[in-house]
């Protein structure tokens, strides 16, 4: 038996991607194979298998790790466990029974699922973020109608503000005997510690290079050169190299995106600042079907996805400068995309880049609080090293 079942995902920046958005898969392939689908993490599977086998789940669990590492792949493949309707426990998930399925394809009767963002978009008028979270948290205590328990995941649950966090903990604090709780963040830390002390903590890293490239080569179907450059760029982390290898135009926008950062290096504020509405418009355009014609038809939230995205390929291309200044050109992936990666990385000073690289950390955190995008393009671009001749 072989079934493959495709699964729309809505992007970041709001549109709708046929191909995968940087940390989600869009196919599933169900096999009659049994155990896990997704790529590598050892640990975490093994954590989730040996307690879903005893009896052991925690009522709550974290899946955590840096944004592209394939956390929808395994939360794919841990709702397929919860959901698995096989009478041998030690074959979930067997991904041939209905419960498998429909895990897989995130349609089961007993599936709830959930983000701030979320909240933020379908709260009723006049609702705060916190009121929309706790008519939210409470719509979903209903008892399960087709399976042991329901499952409620709640992704991006690190951008929830403090106050809709502790709506949350109350109701962790109190878990029904038939629910359970899957909270998936990029950053744990942003979680309240007393929400952290109450989940069994799932980290998702990234996966052994060689692991990564024959991974691409069988289930991708590229040839061996490629899908070592993909699993290079991307850092080992699966859910990056997958969009990376279903969309071209991702590995395009990026090799573009730091060319582009790469000559601003020796241009002036005017020429920085004017680049900043066509980075943020051509990361836009990857979830867009066409580039918006002037900053309004972008939400606010659309802006602050593709600032995001910018910034993360800034980081990246910083962190290889880094490496070229230590004489390891061979570990940075981006001087096989670029040219200049050399050249630019012997003319910044190690320690202007590194206040550079803090100054983005920063950014980027402040993005996931909301922070205006064009303002923290614009102060990013005042970070950036200048370089002269």
């Amino acid at each position: 038996m072989h079934e493959v079942c495709h699964r729309k995902t809505d992007s970041p920046l709001g549109g709708t991607l046929a191909s995968a958005p940087i940390d989600s898969d869009t196919v599933i392939e169900v096999t009659a194979q049994p155990g896990f689908l997704g790529l590598g993490q050892p640990t975490a599977r093994a954590i989730a298998t040996r307690a879903a086998v005893g009896g052991r789940l925690q009522r709550t669990l974290l899946v955590h790790g840096p944004a592209g590492a394939g956390k929808d792949a395994f939360v794919d493949d841990l709702l397929g466990l919860l959901f698995c309707t096989d009478a041998e426990g030690s074959r979930r998930p067997c991904n041939a029974c209905r419960g498998c399925r429909l895990a897989r394809a995130r349609s089961h009767p007993d599936l709830v699922i959930g983000s701030p963002e979320r909240w933020r978009e379908e709260r009723a008028q006049g609702e705060s973020i916190v009121g929309a979270a706790r008519r939210w948290l409470l719509n979903t205590a209903g008892a399960p109608v087709a399976a042991e328990r329901r499952v409620i995941v709640i992704e991006h649950a690190d951008l929830a503000n403090e106050q809709a966090q502790n709506v949350l903990l109350k109701v962790l604090e109190e878990p029904g005997e038939r629910h359970m709780f899957v909270l998936v963040a990029d950053e744990p830390s942003r979680l309240l510690p007393t929400i952290r002390s109450r989940a069994q903590p799932l980290r998702i890293g990234p996966v052994p290079r060689d692991e990564l490239v024959a991974w691409l080569v069988d289930r991708e179907r590229l040839p061996a050169d490629q899908a070592d450059a993909l699993a290079r760029i991307s850092g080992g982390l699966s859910g990056t190299a997958v969009s990376f290898a279903r969309d071209a135009r991702l590995v395009d926008w990026r090799r573009t995106a730091q060319q582009q950062l790469l000559d601003l290096l020796s241009r002036g504020t005017a020429d920085r600042f004017g680049a900043v509405r066509d980075l943020l418009d051509a990361a836009a355009s990857l979830a867009l079907e066409a580039p918006p014609a002037d900053d309004d038809q972008l939400s606010s939230a659309a802006q602050r996805a593709a600032a995001l995205m910018v910034v993360d390929a800034w980081l990246d291309l910083g962190r290889d400068l880094l490496v070229v200044r230590a004489g390891r050109p061979a570990f940075a992936p981006s001087r096989e995309l670029l040219s200049g990666v050399e050249a630019a990385a012997g003319r910044i000073g190690q320690a202007e880049l590194m206040r550079c690289m803090r100054r983005l950390e920063q950014i980027r955190d402040a993005l996931l609080q909301n922070a205006a995008p064009r303002l923290a393009m614009e102060v990013a671009m005042l970070a950036w090293p200048s370089v002269h001749g």
